[in-house]
């Protein structure tokens, strides 16, 4: 029979061990990734930078398209399919109007002015500053960029969903639904802003300053 440790034997035995499965732990953990110091000697240090890049990706929705052909509908006096005997607006007082509307996040500023995109002046930082950016961006928010059927901006006044102003339009047969889905479905090149000369196409000529609106 092997004679017994000494308590001084056993005791080295034991931290050569620990010592052994920490060098162990330390090298599986470097493997895969878990030593990310840069570079540095020690795998288990922090970073030294810490990297949170700018997350990029979707489309924009036409700013011209929607000042021309949608801000109207937005204001238009139309009527209820649903309940009858009543014409109101998107923009009224107790819809969507942003100061005393109740309709939801959608929000329209009814007094907002068309903004000249011709004139040199208005840049796109002035536009964002405009009335009329305010309903655009509203709008878009209500709006599941490529996929119509999905978006509130259509689905509640098509009553697809519930909606406290009722059904508006029957069918995307109805022409103002017909142009909210066109803008929906249509968004603006991947990388390029809510201003791109792409959305001269959606207009008959394709020229937004005297083309009609797509589709007519």
């Amino acid at each position: 029979m092997p004679e017994p440790m000494s308590c001084t034997a056993e005791y080295l035995m034991r931290t050569a061990l620990h010592g052994a499965m920490v060098l162990s732990m330390v090298g599986a953990l470097s493997a895969c990734g878990g030593g990310g110091d840069g570079g540095n000697s020690n795998p288990l240090g922090n970073p030294a930078s810490v990297s949170n890049p700018v997350i990029t990706g979707g489309q924009k929705l036409s700013f011209v398209y929607f000042q021309k052909c949608i801000n109207p509908i937005l204001l238009a006096q139309l009527p209820a399919l649903q309940g009858g005997g009543f014409t109101n607006s998107c923009a009224s007082a107790g819809c969507h109007d942003t100061v005393t509307g109740a309709g939801g996040a959608l929000r329209v500023v009814p007094g907002a002015q068309a903004v000249d995109l011709t004139d040199p002046a208005n840049t796109p930082a002035v536009i964002r500053n405009s009335d009329m950016y305010k309903n655009y961006y509203s709008a878009q928010g209500a709006v599941v960029v490529g996929s119509s059927t999905q978006s509130r901006l259509l689905s509640k006044p098509m009553l697809l969903v519930q909606h406290g102003g009722g059904q508006i339009f029957a069918s995307l047969s109805d022409a103002h639904a017909a142009r909210i889905a066109y803008w929906i479905n249509h968004p603006m090149p991947m990388g390029q802003d809510e201003f791109s000369a792409a959305a001269s196409t959606m207009f008959t000529p394709q020229d937004p300053q005297t083309g009609a609106c797509n589709p007519p």
